[in-house]
């Protein structure tokens, strides 16, 4: 599974996670000309490198009809004065008539733009219809918000995790004065989150855009896990905290896991087809595997474990099919996290008839079988062993590997 992990210690910005999504792609080039042709009307994407401290990264400028909004200096303008103004409604038109982009990237889009209206509408006292955007901040944040939605698409990511995130301190000037960081709209955004602030550290380190969509996105926020990364990306912004002005974001492979649940008693009074009945009663029911361990009991009589692997779906059954079909008066009950590969089944048409290949992969390995029921009825038609079946399959295939 894709995983992400966002490194907030120099706040969130839109067009910052823009940047570091776009360093983790061969070329990303290609994609900022995706963005740009997204339909998107008056914006544009334009991609260069920069240094912050010695880091080098991406930084993204994004223009509406050629003016640049305040918020990529992380200096993000509250005020609602300007002379050409935005409404929620006119955005979601936008987005529902001219983005040409997946209905997920849509619906992730709307509902991020969303959560900024809400934010606002608490600060103001006015219902999230009646809020106005000014135009230039409004479509530099539908730019930013498009750009993450599709980024994190193409990248096929399926979970996003985040360090708590580093807002800074100070106050940031509006139309009506000097606000306290993290801005109103923004701290509404931020609620439920982590966060925090460096005394050395002045300025606004995290915009609404950014707090929006990591709000969104984001499962969980903590400290650096584990984690077997495979590439690094850094966004960069261009105003000077004292700090390097870097968003860094890691893409990393999460090793797949699962919960079993393992039910397990001793029994020494219990022949051995009874033992053998009530395994194929727990597997017929849905049991993942049972299997039995000789063990010395109590008064130095041998006895049996009888151990039943199975899931949280089964967990009722299997206890009571124990309880009926074994002599024990107790079970013990353990949860385990198992390490899995990928499972997928190959059907493949041979001259001997369809086989079914399992194959597993992951851990930087591929393993394959070949069904054993297949095999079975195979041998048995044919009067063969199952090892001489295997060879003719494997000789079959590794001749149509070698015409192709």
């Amino acid at each position: 599974m894709k995983q992400l992990y966002i490194d907030c210690s120099s706040g969130a910005a839109g067009d910052m996670l823009t940047a570091a999504l776009l360093g983790l792609f061969e070329d990303p080039q290609v994609e900022v000309d995706k963005l740009n042709h997204m339909g998107l009307p008056g914006i544009q994407y334009n991609l260069e490198k920069m240094m912050s401290y010695g880091i080098e990264g991406y930084h993204m400028q994004v223009t509406y009809h050629g003016e640049e909004e305040g918020e990529h200096e992380h200096n993000h303008d509250h005020t609602h004065d300007h002379h050409s103004h935005a409404t929620l409604h006119g955005i979601q038109h936008i987005i529902e008539d001219h983005l040409s982009a997946s209905t997920k990237v849509k619906q992730d889009f709307l509902h991020i733009y969303q959560l900024i209206a809400e934010a606002e509408s608490k600060v103001h006292g006015e219902s999230v219809e009646e809020i106005h955007f000014h135009e230039v901040g409004a479509m530099d944040a539908v730019a930013d918000i498009t750009a993450v939605c599709q980024l994190l698409e193409d990248l096929g990511i399926e979970e996003v995790l985040a360090s708590p995130i580093h807002v800074g301190r100070g106050f940031v000037k509006c139309a009506h004065g000097l606000l306290p960081i993290p801005a109103p709209a923004t701290a509404n955004l931020l609620m439920g989150i982590p966060i925090y602030s460096k005394e050395e550290v002045e300025g606004e380190l995290c915009t609404p855009t950014g707090a929006a969509l990591l709000k969104h996105f984001v499962s969980k926020f903590e400290t650096l896990p584990t984690l077997t990364i495979q590439k690094i990306g850094i966004g960069i912004g261009k105003k000077d905290f004292g700090i390097p002005n870097c968003l860094r974001v890691m893409l990393a492979e999460k090793e797949k896991t699962d919960e079993i649940i393992e039910l397990e008693c001793n029994v020494d009074d219990m022949r051995a087809e009874e033992i053998g009945y009530c395994t194929e009663v727990l597997l017929e029911n849905g049991a993942r595997d049972v299997f039995t361990i000789p063990v010395q009991m109590k008064k130095n009589r041998p006895g049996t474990l009888l151990v039943v692997v199975t899931d949280e779906t089964h967990l009722e059954m299997m206890r009571t099919l124990l309880f009926k079909h074994t002599t024990t008066i107790g079970i013990r009950q353990s949860r385990k996290e198992r390490y899995v590969l990928d499972r997928s089944m190959k059907e493949l048409q041979t001259s001997l008839g369809t086989i079914h290949e399992k194959i597993s992969t992951g851990y930087g390995v591929t393993k394959k079988k070949y069904e054993y029921e297949d095999l079975s009825n195979i041998a048995k038609k044919t009067n063969q062993s199952i090892e001489e079946v295997k060879q003719i399959l494997q000789k079959e295939l590794n001749n149509e590997s070698t015409k192709n």
